[in-house]
């Protein structure tokens, strides 16, 4: 999976914890051994859940091993026990609404015990600079059609520019107004995939003005120009 400028593989083996929304771009390499077909589960976690496990519990990871908003862990026996007895819950519909809840909890317990738990303590602390951050990602992914100053954002953050753009950077792997494009990018490929609009309105919607400087930033992110990757969607849908 390609997260900002970083590509991490993982693998069943593995787990990994986004403490903030990034864009990514991930392939699926299937297992030739049993022909499986690939499957993922993922839990958003909820901060007054982390925040009360923060209370009762010691240390929970070591920030210095990893420096993103992205990173992945091996996964434990404990942890994957937690998530064999929530996903079994599936075929127990009555027994949800008693025992989603703790599974959810004892879930977030294994993942703080791990080498990512300080994420989740981050995700759960106000003033952290990832709380700080994510803040601000997430005004972008809100109003990412608008002009951005880096000075507002910073701002916003509380920090200086210096800093703020720093701690971005380290986060999220990008700069803010790469973090941007990005998005806009994502959204414009899955409008040009669902609504039917022409390339220049899909462009337009999502904050670019020029349909040259889009063409050429769509085919840098997705190794296609946006018509010869529309029809590359159209066909795959028509296969399928």
């Amino acid at each position: 999976m390609t997260v900002g400028g970083r590509t991490l593989n993982y693998n069943p083996a593995t787990y990994f914890v986004m403490s903030v929304d990034l864009p990514a771009v991930g392939n699926v390499f299937p297992d030739n051994v049993t022909n499986a077909p690939y499957l993922a589960v993922s839990l958003t976690p909820k901060p007054e859940i982390i925040a009360d496990l923060l209370d009762k519990i010691p240390g929970t990871g070591d920030a210095s091993l990893y420096h993103s908003g992205f990173s992945v862990a091996p996964v434990t026996r404990e942890l994957l026990d937690a998530w064999i007895r929530m996903l079994t819950l599936i075929r127990k519909p009555d027994e949800i609404a008693a025992l989603a809840p703790a599974y959810e909890r004892e879930i977030l317990f294994r993942v703080l015990q791990g080498p990512l738990g300080w994420m989740l303590r981050e995700i759960a602390t106000p003033e952290t600079h990832l709380a700080r951050i994510y803040k601000v990602i997430n005004w972008i992914k809100t109003n990412y059609t608008q002009a951005i100053r880096v000075e507002d954002l910073a701002e916003m953050a509380a920090l200086s520019v210096s800093a703020f753009h720093r701690h971005f950077r380290a986060i999220t792997a990008l700069s803010p107004v790469q973090y941007q494009k990005q998005i806009r990018l994502m959204h414009a490929r899955l409008k040009l995939a669902t609504s039917g609009e022409n390339i220049m309105n899909v462009a337009l919607s999502v904050g670019y003005q020029s349909h040259t400087q889009f063409s050429r930033e769509y085919a840098r992110q997705f190794g296609l120009p946006p018509s010869a990757d529309l029809k590359k969607i159209s066909l795959s849908h028509t296969r399928n």
